[in-house]
């Protein structure tokens, strides 16, 4: 009987330290990225790495850009039980069947950056998506695009048209096919008339846009008077390949303005160097910060914008964290 009681009391001492345990223990927040080599998610990573210090466990998954991978990694905190889920996903097209394992675990999610249709985000009660407006990063492109062009000066051949090569960040991306179409449409709008030489899918890779770029130089040299860029990781690509040939190193004679999105540390520096023309700001900290805000009130029970200073957009499920131009001036 002695033996009993010890077994039982062990038994209890274990079972109540446990529970302990597990009302001591912080919320965990599942995080599926992409890729982390993207210089503008690694900013969204780390913001909100420091925004969770010491109020949760972040579960972080770097997908390489696989969406296999990223799958894997997602049934992985869905069968671990975390509290949240944060998708940042590979391929949009995959977003429903994502949705479909979150809503049948009941875990609430919310994806970033890349946006699933609102079909997909309504179709299960506790999905969210935090990002920004896709078209709006291409309107302020178009601005910028636009002010650069009013004198003429990079007009070299005087014919009053814009001779521009771009550079595309994947085939369907959302965010790459809004910034492709807007950055160029806005500047049309603006009085800007253009032709485009070139466009290439770099699938927002500086290596790719830097041979793409090479290539360019090679098949129209002087032609070019543009180069527009989805993103500051291929418009930086694009730099080096110019200053190879000689351009963009302080010669205002040798001089191919580029336009990028992100205002990357290394964009702002080019920028401030009078290398590159400007950029769009997209805050990844903010939107780092933003994330755990909501992930924190979706694990408390209230609605993700409770206590922000943001709303949702029209469709309901949407908070848009806006855009900003970037030219060091």
């Amino acid at each position: 009987m002695k033996k009993i009681i010890t077994i039982f009391t062990i038994f209890t001492l274990v079972f109540l330290a446990g529970c302990a345990k597990n009302e001591d223990s912080m919320p965990e927040i599942g995080v599926a990225i992409y890729k982390y080599d993207d210089t503008y998610i690694s900013t969204v990573k780390n913001s909100l790495i420091n925004a969770a210090e010491g109020k949760a466990e972040l579960l972080l998954n770097d997908g390489k850009g696989d969406q296999a991978t990223q799958n894997d990694q997602i049934d992985l905190l869905i069968e671990k039980g975390v509290d949240v889920l944060l998708v940042n996903v590979v391929d949009v097209g995959a977003s429903q069947t994502i949705v479909n394992k979150a809503k049948t675990a009941d875990i609430p999610i919310i994806f970033f950056n890349r946006e699933p249709s609102e079909a997909v985000l309504k179709s299960y009660d506790k999905a969210r998506f935090i990002g920004t407006n896709a078209k709006d990063a291409g309107v302020i492109q178009g601005e910028i695009i636009a002010e650069s062009w009013k004198d003429g000066r990079y007009d070299k051949n005087k014919d009053g048209v814009m001779q521009y090569v771009m550079f595309k960040g994947e085939p369907d991306n959302p965010e790459a096919v809004a910034r492709t179409e807007w950055s160029i449409k806005r500047a049309n709008e603006l009085g800007v008339k253009t032709e485009q030489l070139g466009l290439q899918v770099a699938n927002w890779d500086t290596e790719l846009a830097n041979r793409a770029m090479e290539a360019w130089i090679t098949k129209f040299g002087d032609k070019i008077e543009f180069v527009v860029a989805n993103n500051d990781g291929m418009a930086q690509g694009a730099i080096s390949a110019l200053q190879a040939a000689n351009y963009n190193k302080g010669d205002e004679n040798k001089f191919i303005p580029v336009v990028g999105v992100d205002a990357t540390d290394a964009a702002k520096e080019l920028i401030t160097k009078k290398y590159m023309t400007g950029t769009v700001v997209q805050d990844g900290e903010e939107m780092g910060k933003m994330l755990f805000k909501a992930a924190s009130n979706l694990i408390e029970g209230k609605d993700i914008i409770e206590g922000t200073d943001y709303s949702y957009d029209s469709t309901g499920v949407a908070v848009r964290i806006p855009y900003k131009p970037y030219t060091g001036m």
